[in-house]
């Protein structure tokens, strides 16, 4: 069953506006939220990056029923892997059963801030693999220590646990991170409809495993408005290849995307107030083999958004 969701952007709301759009979704029907974890928002339009872990303290208190994961946390550099796996035990604490976290090898643009060298894309995977074995080893509510090849932890345990421990995703976008998906993780996590991603998973232990995809939107009472909203708030998806991962400051990504046009947005986001343009993007999702797909409304006027998508887009996915 195609289950759909809501992106919490933290790189575009304040932290008492998150919550409110948590709570806002859950209202109108949308049954998960994922929310980002930055440092740094992607270009300084945005204007915003608050510490994802206080504001998952608010939602838990706002909400009753929505679940909530994260889209994605990085679990290597910034943050140690027992710092996440402490914070995730609390975050499922306070959201009996609707927590999940979601884990990623993360952008440059976040994770370099302490002076870490950004390595190559093998040993952020290895470095992730390794880090998902040190929080599942810490959620045994044993004391642990141990002594891998990136990461030393000693003599500690982890007192606060929930009853059920939260599931563990994994984003990818390319085949070696899917199946690494498959074979340690307790689902999937991505942002491109890809068939070939979802297959790679399956085959390397992910069956029956849930599969999660965010579509990016931008509606607006207009196209015109919202094609502009679009290129002017998130012109990050019209860039290709590496650059999300491998550029480093606000200001980086603010050169490239003067490269980006409407055109280039238009292509893989749909803008306007027609429902089956965001209903097709979400079914090319579902063909492709997800069936947890999650909508970021791009853009300020969420209300609108919310409004849209109760009155003519969720009644028809249901």
């Amino acid at each position: 069953m195609l289950e759909i969701g809501y992106k919490l952007s933290s790189e575009e709301f304040r932290p008492d506006e998150l919550v409110r759009n948590a709570k806002r979704a859950e209202e109108i029907g949308f049954t998960f939220a994922m929310i980002s974890d930055h440092f740094h928002p992607w270009i300084d339009r945005q204007g915003q990056s608050p510490f994802v872990w206080a504001v998952i303290g608010g939602i838990a208190q706002a909400t009753t029923a929505l679940g909530l994961g994260t889209a994605v946390t990085c679990p290597t550099m910034r943050l140690h892997p027992g710092i996440i796996a402490q914070a995730a035990a609390t975050a499922a604490s306070m959201m009996p059963g609707r927590f999940i976290l979601g884990l990623g090898t993360g952008e440059n643009l976040n994770e370099h801030i302490f002076g870490h060298r950004w390595p190559p894309a093998a040993i952020r995977q290895a470095m992730l693999k390794e880090a998902v074995e040190v929080i599942r080893r810490l959620w045994s509510g044993s004391q642990e220590s141990f002594y891998g090849e990136y990461y030393t932890v000693e003599n500690a345990r982890i007192y606060t646990l929930p009853e059920k421990l939260p599931a563990v995703m994994l984003a990818a976008s390319g085949s070696s991170a899917a199946q690494m998906a498959g074979e340690i993780a307790d689902g999937l996590i991505s942002t491109t409809p890809q068939s070939e991603l979802i297959d790679t998973f399956h085959r390397s232990g992910g069956a029956g495993k849930p599969r999660y995809a965010e579509v990016s939107v931008c509606w607006a009472k207009d196209e015109k408005r919202a094609r502009k909203l679009a290129l002017e708030c998130w012109p990050i998806a019209g860039l290709q290849g590496p650059l999300t991962t491998e550029l480093a400051t606000p200001a980086q990504f603010e050169e490239t995307a003067a490269m980006v046009d409407e055109n280039d947005i238009v292509e893989k986001v749909p803008c306007g107030p027609d429902p089956q343009r965001h209903i097709r993007s979400i079914k090319s999702y579902a063909d492709a083999g997800f069936d947890h797909i999650f909508v970021h409304q791009i853009g300020p006027d969420q209300d609108g958004f919310f409004d849209f998508y109760k009155r003519d887009v969720l009644p028809q996915l249901s």
